[in-house]
């Protein structure tokens, strides 16, 4: 062939496939072009990264078209959107992973996330067509105004409005607190849940329990343990201080006669901190009653020696106890090293009989103990045949009520300690050189109030 000839075979030297195979070509071209046509003649070319809602005036199909994303197709009926039953499930899972985050439970809302994702790529553009439709809706909706019917009487409204009650938020509804501990809560988030101890675990299984049974398995422990439940979390720092607990279950039962005078009102002590219970109980002094307070006394005594040129000395160890009762009875045992407070304790009752023990009475005064009439019990003789002699005289104690730390009110200080005559009323101040301050020891087997 020459180079001047075409390389191209002519038709009637084709291969019957090849031409077979063009014509089909042709054909599939013919009718995708009459397709497009159609198209074109009824919609309008939409600009790239505007999405358009087109809506015929006998409410047909409104089309969606975002820029790089396939289109999202939603048919509306009187103001509402129906997505195809994939995307809108996929919608509706992206809603509850908004829902998740907003809430600061990140590990649902990342799984959801995950989960709309995998049911249709686009949910992120369908739920954000589908919130500015709710918004507009929402927007467009008219109020309703209704009227009062002239029937109702105004003394009638009246009554209504005078039974309605003013609520704070409910954070600030269950307690009220002061000081530094209110300027932390402020920084508090309104919703709040135990987290877990390791962040790649889910949810601890307290949070299932209700918050009013948490608060009913509060009110009966002690403070001291309420206290230790309130450092674990944001959670149980808020549920601690609900009012109810400190006021019918510490400061109610504690601050009564002789904890506090009988004229004064413990509404009025709670206006001392700001109507915080928690704060009154914690802060206001008043005398333990589940325990009881040990003083360690210790002195030099010099001995006795063959010896001259050798120096005896012994030391001397002795304790006193003081327990306090609801009805204003204290008891007062002196006891050498001899006897333990393991083995006292237990015996440190009112029927107790014992060289050293004497009953007496006491009241609180702000920060200050008062110790009257105590008087020794002498031991009882089954054969004796005259009956015991009065005493002579009675003793008389002055003390410093003190907290270490703050809330314990374990420490008792000497400020007199005095005798006094029965007959003439002289009282006699007793030395303090030897006294030490008195350590309160809680015993579980004792109540408190």
């Amino acid at each position: 062939m020459s180079a001047g000839t075409s390389d191209i075979l002519a038709p009637e030297q084709e291969p019957v496939e090849l031409a077979r195979f063009r014509e089909q070509w042709k054909a599939e071209v013919r009718e995708r072009l009459g397709q497009a046509a159609t198209s074109g003649a009824q919609t309008q070319p939409v600009p790239a990264a505007i999405i358009t809602n087109t809506l015929s005036a006998s409410r047909g199909p409104a089309t969606h078209v975002v820029a790089g994303a396939p289109t999202v197709t939603a048919h509306t009926s009187h103001g509402q959107s129906h997505l195809s039953p994939n995307l809108a499930h996929a919608v509706e899972v992206y809603r509850k992973a908004v829902f998740h985050e907003q809430n600061s439970q990140l590990d649902e809302a990342l799984q959801l996330y995950r989960q709309a994702f995998r049911l249709d790529a686009n949910v992120d553009r369908a739920y954000f067509i589908e919130e500015q439709r709710t918004q507009e809706r929402i927007s467009t909706q008219p109020t309703s105004h209704k009227k009062v019917p002239s029937t109702v009487s105004v003394d009638g409204v009246t009554w209504d409005v005078q039974k309605l009650e003013v609520h704070q938020d409910s954070k600030a509804k269950s307690f009220m607190t002061s000081g530094f501990l209110a300027q932390v809560l402020e920084n508090f988030p309104e919703n709040l849940v135990f987290e877990p101890e390791d962040e790649k675990e889910g949810l601890p299984p307290i949070n299932l329990i209700p918050d009013e049974l948490l608060l009913q398995i509060l009110r009966i422990l002690d403070y001291t343990t309420i206290e230790r439940f309130a450092a674990v979390s944001r959670k149980a720092r808020v549920l601690s201080l609900d009012s109810a607990i400190w006021r019918y279950d510490f400061v109610q039962m504690a601050y009564k006669p002789p904890q506090i005078a009988d004229d004064e009102s413990i509404t009025n002590i709670v206006e001392l901190y700001s109507s915080d219970y928690r704060r009154a109980y914690i802060e206001h002094p008043r005398l333990r009653l589940d325990g009881v307070y040990i003083a360690v006394c210790h002195y030099m005594r010099m001995g006795s020696s063959e010896n001259s040129w050798v120096n005896v000395t012994h030391l001397i160890t002795y304790h006193r106890y003081l327990r306090f009762f609801p009805n204003g009875q204290v008891l007062s045992l002196l006891a050498n090293e001899e006897w333990q407070p393991h083995t006292v304790i237990p015996m440190l009752k009112p029927n107790l009989r014992m060289k050293g023990f004497y009953i007496g009475n006491w009241s609180l005064s702000g920060n200050t103990v008062y110790i009257t009439n105590l008087v020794e019990k002498h031991l009882s003789h089954v054969h004796a045949t005259t009956e015991p002699q009065s005493n002579k005289y009675f003793f008389q104690m002055t003390l410093a009520l003190r907290s270490r730390p703050l809330g314990r009110w374990n420490k008792l200080d000497f400020i007199g300690y005095d005798s006094v005559n029965v007959e003439d009323g002289e009282t006699i101040p007793l030395p303090l050189k030897n006294e030490r301050s008195f350590w309160f020891s809680k015993v579980k087997s004792w109540a408190g109030y």
